[in-house]
């Protein structure tokens, strides 16, 4: 598999607080699953990875344009990753240098 696993970071308000606990949020492709995407962080923010939940979170239909046509959002999947304890990853210490 030569395409990456890992999309993005998935930061909010929520997440920002999981990682302060541990626990780091991640868009994630559909296909992923549970041991390439601990291999995937591992290897990519040279991290240690104890635990890994995943969560398919499907699209929602929404109203779009001037005939308020429906159109459906595309179904994502949600990784939340659990490092060893007193390792951290840097894209989820934004709000932590904002209070500095």
């Amino acid at each position: 598999m030569n395409t990456t696993v890992l999309i993005r970071p998935y930061i909010t308000e929520k997440t920002m607080q999981l990682a302060q606990t541990g626990w780091y949020t991640f868009i994630v492709a559909l296909y992923a699953n549970k041991t390439h995407i601990g291999q995937e962080v591992s290897k990519m923010y040279k991290v240690t990875v104890t635990d890994v939940r995943t969560s398919v979170v499907t699209g929602k239909m929404k109203r779009t344009g001037k005939k308020q046509k429906p159109t459906e959002r595309p179904t994502w999947k949600k990784a939340m990753v659990q490092l060893k304890s007193g390792q951290t990853i840097d894209a989820f210490q934004i709000g932590e240098q904002e209070k500095k």
